[in-house]
């Protein structure tokens, strides 16, 4: 709980609470608060107990940390075969080379990729090439309206 604070926090804490406090109440504070803190660690102990009861003997190892999607998921991954294997192929696929290819293709660059160079004969494709394509409109320009599209 308190993993993250070091050495000089905690002599800060101290020194702070024995000027809010003062030396002669903060043992009788520190007391307070731990017996505050267990009777709240009991009653979370006792609800959890009795959420388990309720829902039956199929539920004996349910953890209510896998109700943070993170670990649930987490759990899955680590213990089921199919997901890891999964994740292997996942990572062995790189999209980036791929997409990086078939652009190369497109652009007519020599890339090694099995994307054919030419269609019809001609140097690109007769649907890819930029002379087919129509002109970008200006940006002050509206395109027009198109009463059968909407």
């Amino acid at each position: 709980m308190f993993n993250d604070i070091g050495a000089l926090e905690l002599v800060a804490l101290v020194v702070l609470a024995v000027l809010v406090f003062g030396p002669d109440k903060l043992p009788k504070v520190i007391q307070d608060t731990t017996r505050f803190i267990r009777k709240i660690r009991e009653f979370s102990d006792n609800a959890k107990q009795d959420i388990r009861s309720e829902l039956g003997p199929e539920f004996k190892d349910f953890e209510f940390e896998d109700l943070n999607p993170k670990t649930y998921l987490r759990k899955q991954f680590n213990e089921n075969d199919e997901l890891r294997e999964l994740k292997e192929l996942t990572s062995s696929f790189d999209l980036r080379k791929e997409m990086n290819e078939v652009a190369g293709g497109i652009d007519g660059k020599d890339s090694g990729s099995a994307v054919p160079a030419t269609v019809n004969g001609s140097g690109t494709p007769d649907l890819l090439k930029k002379a087919d394509r129509p002109a970008r409109p200006d940006t002050d320009e509206r395109p027009p309206y198109d009463s059968d599209a909407t």
